[in-house]
C-alpha cells in the first residue's frame, strides 16, 4: 500500500475509534448514580422491587437513566458509616434515632420529618419467630424466661432491630398484657435480664440473626414481622407469635443533603425518598411483609397482617431520646440487664 494512503487509512481508523469512544462516553454520561445506605431488613424489596420501579418512573419522567449503588448494614452501623464518610445520597434506616445521628453530624440540615408520614416510609411490629408447630409453646414475652430456651436477637450496638426488640419487651412489661400484670421498672428490668440470659447469639443485624435461625440455630428469634414473612415466602418452614403487647416499628428515610449536593443528586435523592411513600412503592413494601404508611394501601392489605391487642409506639415510652437515655446509655437498663444476665 502507498505509504501516504496507508497513513490516511490509519488516520481515518483512529478518528473512527475516537468517534466511537466519544459516543460511548456520551452514552455513559446519560445517567447518574444514586447511593443508598440502608439497614439490612428490606434488602430484597429495595433491590428487586423499589429500585427497578423508581428507575422506570424516573426514565419516563425525565428520560434519564439512574443507576444505584446499594449498601446494607445494621442500622446503627450504617448510620456510623455515613457519619464516618460513606457518601450515601439517601439513608433508609431502622429508627429515627439513627437518622438523627446523621443530623447531629451536620450532614442533614433540613427537617427530614416533613410530610404526612413524618419521614417514615414503612412500618412493622416486633414478633417472636418460632419453629414450625411452636414446640416450645411460646405465647408471649414471659414465656421467653423458660429454662433451656435458646434465643436469638441482634446486638444493640450495631442493629436498629435489636433496639426495637428491647423496647418491645421492656415496654410490654411496663404495660402488662392478657397473661401478665403490669410491672414496675425494676421488675421489667428483671424480665429483660432473664430473657437476655437465654440469648445464645447476638448478630450484627436483624437479617443475619434470621439467617442463623434459618440454619437451625436457636429455638426462637425476636425479630421484625416482615423478616418472618419474607422467609416464609422463600420456603422457610417456621411460624411466628404476635405478643399481646408489642411495639409499632417505624422506619425512616431521608436525603443526606451534604453528600447529595456534592454528587449533584439533590433532586434525584428527593424524588427517590418521595417515591418510597407512593402507592406503587407502598404496595411493593407490603408484598415483602412491611406494613404500609400510606393509609389507602394499608387498608387494601390489612387482611395480610394480624391485629395486635395492645400495639404501642416509641412515643408511648417517651420517644427515642428518652429511650436512648433510659435503656441504651452506658448506665441504662439494657447494660444493667446484660450484667445481670452474665
Amino acid at each position: 500500500m502507498n505509504p501516504q494512503v496507508k497513513s490516511l487509512a490509519m488516520t481515518f481508523c483512529l478518528l473512527a475509534l475516537l468517534g466511537s469512544a466519544s459516543i460511548d462516553a456520551a452514552s455513559e454520561g446519560m445517567h447518574r448514580t444514586l447511593t443508598l445506605g440502608a439497614y439490612t431488613t428490606p434488602r430484597e424489596v429495595y433491590s428487586k422491587a423499589i429500585i427497578p420501579a423508581f428507575q422506570q418512573y424516573w426514565k419516563r419522567k425525565t428520560g434519564e437513566d439512574v443507576r444505584f449503588q446499594e449498601s446494607y448494614l445494621g442500622s446503627g452501623a450504617q448510620a456510623r458509616a455515613i457519619v464516618g464518610g460513606f457518601e450515601a445520597d439517601v439513608a433508609a434506616l431502622s429508627l429515627e434515632a439513627d437518622i438523627d445521628s446523621i443530623v447531629r453530624a451536620g450532614l442533614i440540615q433540613r427537617d427530614w420529618r416533613q410530610g404526612d408520614t413524618q419521614g417514615m416510609v414503612t412500618r412493622s411490629i416486633v414478633v417472636i419467630a418460632v419453629r414450625a408447630g411452636n414446640p416450645k409453646k411460646v405465647r408471649d414475652w414471659d414465656d421467653l424466661r423458660q429454662p433451656g430456651l435458646d434465643i436469638l436477637t441482634p446486638n444493640v450496638r450495631t442493629s436498629g432491630g435489636a433496639k426495637w426488640n428491647v423496647c418491645a419487651l421492656y415496654g410490654a412489661a411496663l404495660r402488662g398484657g392478657a397473661s401478665a400484670p403490669k410491672l414496675d421498672a425494676t421488675a421489667a428490668e428483671t424480665l429483660l435480664s432473664d430473657v437476655l440470659r437465654r440469648v445464645t447469639v447476638m448478630d450484627k443485624g436483624a437479617r443475619e440473626s434470621m439467617i442463623n435461625f434459618e440454619k437451625g440455630v436457636g429455638d426462637v428469634a425476636i425479630t421484625y414481622e416482615n423478616e418472618v414473612l419474607v422467609g416464609r415466602q422463600s420456603g422457610q418452614d417456621y411460624d411466628y407469635v404476635v405478643p399481646h403487647s408489642t411495639i409499632l416499628i417505624e422506619n425512616p428515610a431521608a436525603v443526606v443533603e451534604t453528600y447529595a449536593d456534592k454528587h449533584g443528586n439533590r433532586d434525584l435523592a428527593e424524588a427517590f425518598v418521595a417515591f418510597l411513600t407512593s402507592p406503587e412503592a407502598q404496595r411493593a413494601f407490603a408484598d415483602y411483609g412491611l406494613r404500609p404508611v400510606d393509609a389507602g394501601v394499608a387498608e387494601e392489605v390489612a387482611s395480610r397482617f394480624p391485629d395486635v391487642p395492645d400495639l404501642f409506639s416509641i412515643r408511648d415510652l417517651g420517644g427515642w431520646q428518652q429511650m436512648e437515655k433510659t435503656l441504651f446509655s452506658p448506665s441504662g437498663v439494657y447494660e444493667r440487664a446484660m450484667a445481670g444476665a452474665r
